[in-house]
């Protein structure tokens, strides 16, 4: 019913930039939060950044100043600037959008596929 497509992952040097897009289409009836997460192999995975519906934002402490979230409404897409990278970001990235269906569904979260982020020393 929905579909999230990410895009942006890649190699980069330490001290670069990458941004990540995540688009969200399908029987979409609203969006609220919308974040990113990334995930090491054989650890947990963990949120990194989110923004609500009205544009709150928060960030996890080892990415704050470095990292930026937004996202446009009328694409149904969420962003991921991240600058300064460190090879200790390497991982990968999965965005998460909590969507209604219809206005008598609760919200549903809904996972995108993943994308390589590789920052090289």
């Amino acid at each position: 019913q929905v579909q999230l497509v990410e895009s942006g992952g890649g190699l980069v040097q330490a001290g670069g930039s990458l941004r990540l897009s995540c688009t969200a289409s399908g029987s979409i009836f609203s969006i609220s939060a919308m974040g990113w997460y990334r995930q090491a192999p054989g650890k947990q995975r963990e949120l990194v950044a989110i923004i609500t519906s009205v544009g709150t934002t928060n960030y996890v402490d080892s990415v704050k100043g470095r990292f930026t979230i937004s996202r446009d409404n009328a694409k149904n897409t969420v962003y991921l600037q991240m600058d300064n990278l460190k090879p200790e970001d390497t991982d990968v990235y999965y965005c998460n959008v909590v969507v209604r269906t219809s206005w008598d569904r609760a919200g549903t979260g809904y996972w995108g596929q993943g994308t390589q982020v590789t920052v090289s020393s």
